[in-house]
């Protein structure tokens, strides 16, 4: 008897049969059949299956970041992770053009049946949007209920048990306060970097007083502005001030880790930097491209049901545009464009450092 297994069919690997058999419109179902119903359905399970994939690339990230030591190689697979799913949050954006076939007359003829039932009951979102860093502290509330409320019992403890692990946020942080040479061997980058930023300010300072086409007006404005401009810059050098602004919320990152984050964006061109660059710019681009899906989400809102309330009983279209404004995860890496300085100000780095691994293990 041959033990030979059968050969593989598409239908049967992709299982075809549930999958398709998966859409059950509720207006059918009642006896008032509504023709777009089924798109809704379709582009909303389509909606969860990317969502899967997403926690699906969230894990092996978090198994990569939460080893103690890193290789280059390592780093390169969890950009390649956090590339995907930048990409599929651009994709999640082309759905709603789909959706937006449906006119909001034809979303009328099922709307109704579809409550209490909303987006906020979606598990899987509100895992990766917890996954990414956001915190409950963090999110835009509603009826001064919790965020979660909505969710079955079942569905709030997986949440609740996924906000008590390290978040991407978290496992970045702890990667950059682990770069080495920011502070080894008598090179103190916050140090080197300060004395450039001092001469390029006094440089300017001596510019602008010294030229006698600016009026005595613009000499004081500039003046007031590059003034304005030290003082930023004294906020990251200070790390008890720093520590006093990360206690008022305007840091999120610690000061070893911004420090660490402001060294490899503003040394990107060297060969050892120009991975841990991708990587926080992949961060920035995954921040910025939910927050893009979020507001095109509010306006497809909006365009649907107008000043009604949505089916989960909120105001969909100002809640998602609130959101969009808010939820930042890596706002701090954003910010850091306010502290760079020309390329040609930056101070060298000490020769026998280049070509050393940065992230290696240790």
């Amino acid at each position: 008897m041959s033990d030979k297994k059968a050969p593989l069919y598409y239908a049967d690997y992709l299982q075809l049969d549930r999958l398709l058999g998966a859409q059950t419109p509720e207006s059918a179902r009642r006896g008032t059949p509504a023709h777009d119903e089924m798109l809704f359905i379709v582009v909303h399970q389509a909606y969860e299956l990317w969502f899967k994939q997403i926690l699906h690339e969230l894990a092996r990230i978090d198994t990569i970041f939460a080893e103690a030591g890193l290789d280059d190689r390592d780093i390169g697979r969890a950009v390649a992770g956090l590339e995907r799913i930048e990409r599929i949050v651009k994709l999640l954006i082309g759905q709603l053009d789909v959706l937006e076939t449906m006119t909001p007359l034809d979303f009328l003829e099922f709307r109704d049946l579809l409550f209490p039932s909303s987006g906020f009951q979606s598990l899987q979102f509100r895992l990766i949007e917890t996954g990414l860093g956001l915190r409950r502290a963090d999110r835009v509330g509603f009826e001064a209920k919790p965020f979660d409320a909505r969710l079955s019992e079942a569905d709030r403890a997986a949440l609740q048990a996924r906000e008590k692990r390290p978040s991407l946020h978290d496992r970045i942080e702890a990667w950059l306060e682990r770069t080495p040479f920011v502070e080894a061997g008598g090179y103190k980058f916050q140090e080197s970097y300060r004395a450039a930023v001092t001469d390029m300010l006094m440089g300017e300072v001596a510019t602008l007083q010294g030229n006698p086409q600016i009026s005595a007006e613009e000499k004081r404005a500039g003046l007031a502005g590059l003034e304005a401009a030290s003082e930023r810059f004294e906020a990251i050098y200070d790390e008890q001030r720093y520590d006093e602004l990360e206690g008022q919320g305007a840091w999120r990152l610690s000061w070893r880790a911004l420090q660490a984050a402001l060294f490899i964006t503003l040394y990107r061109d060297e060969p050892v930097l120009q991975l841990p660059f991708r990587l926080l710019s992949v961060l920035m681009d995954i921040d910025e491209t939910m927050a893009a899906w979020r507001y095109r989400h509010a306006l497809m809102a909006q365009r649907m049901i107008g000043m009604k309330l949505g089916t989960g009983g909120s105001s969909g279209h100002d809640y998602l545009a609130e959101a969009a404004r808010r939820y930042r995860v890596f706002a701090d890496l954003f910010a850091l464009s306010t502290f760079l300085i020309p390329r040609s100000a930056l101070p060298p780095l000490p020769a026998p450092r280049h070509g050393l691994p940065l992230h290696g293990k240790r």
